[in-house]
């Protein structure tokens, strides 16, 4: 086996709360109010949606999908929700630099190499929002594949924050036994200065 593969779920699909939309001739991510579950394969129309998607919906009576009903593959939360510092190459979409606060690893002309991390505000190379948090929450949606995960990906704080909160609690309040557990993602709202007062969604995981 290769030395140092990470080794990460099965992903058979995504999560997501943003969607393409065409400004100006270019196609350009917007954030959205509901969740879409799509499969892995992207068009030019954008990502392919995942029949869960549709089948969610009709549940719902056609409504916004805001809520997904999901269980956890691991019992530590740190395996279902990995989170660090990461800064992108906008070219490639590769990851140049990741820490976690304390240390980072970042590629350099002489390879990689393992640095100290003071998070993106007080980092000269990741400034100007070029670093930001990345988080990743891999979930089971139905029983179809029982090793098969959706993963939402996200580069919020609040939707970071909040989920790992959650994972801690829960774990904690079931003995360690996160996976057994029937959980549910929703999609919240608020409003805060920083946004100017306008509505800015995020995700929370909460028991069914």
């Amino acid at each position: 086996m290769i030395k140092g593969l990470a080794i990460t779920p099965p992903v058979i699909g995504r999560i997501s709360i943003g969607r393409m939309v065409e400004k100006n001739g270019k196609r350009l991510p917007e954030k959205d109010d509901q969740f879409t579950i799509t499969t892995q394969i992207q068009t030019r129309e954008g990502w392919l949606p995942h029949p869960l998607d549709e089948a969610l919906r009709q549940e719902g009576q056609g409504k916004k999908l805001r809520s997904i009903p999901v269980t956890l593959p691991f019992n530590d939360p740190d395996l279902n929700l990995r989170a660090e510092y990461t800064f992108f190459e906008r070219k490639s979409g590769r990851p140049l630099c990741s820490g976690d606060g304390e240390s980072c690893r970042r590629r350099t002309d002489q390879g990689l190499e393992q640095l100290p991390c003071p998070s993106p505000d007080l980092c000269e190379f990741g400034a100007h929002d070029l670093c930001k948090p990345y988080g990743r929450l891999y979930v089971r949606i139905g029983e179809e594949d029982e090793l098969g995960c959706f993963v939402f990906r996200t580069t919020g704080y609040n939707s970071i924050r909040t989920l790992a909160a959650r994972l801690r609690y829960f774990h904690a309040i079931s003995g360690g036994n996160l996976a057994t557990l029937p959980l549910e993602l929703k999609l919240r709202g608020k409003s805060t200065t920083q946004s100017h007062r306008a509505p800015i969604y995020y995700v929370d995981l909460t028991l069914r």
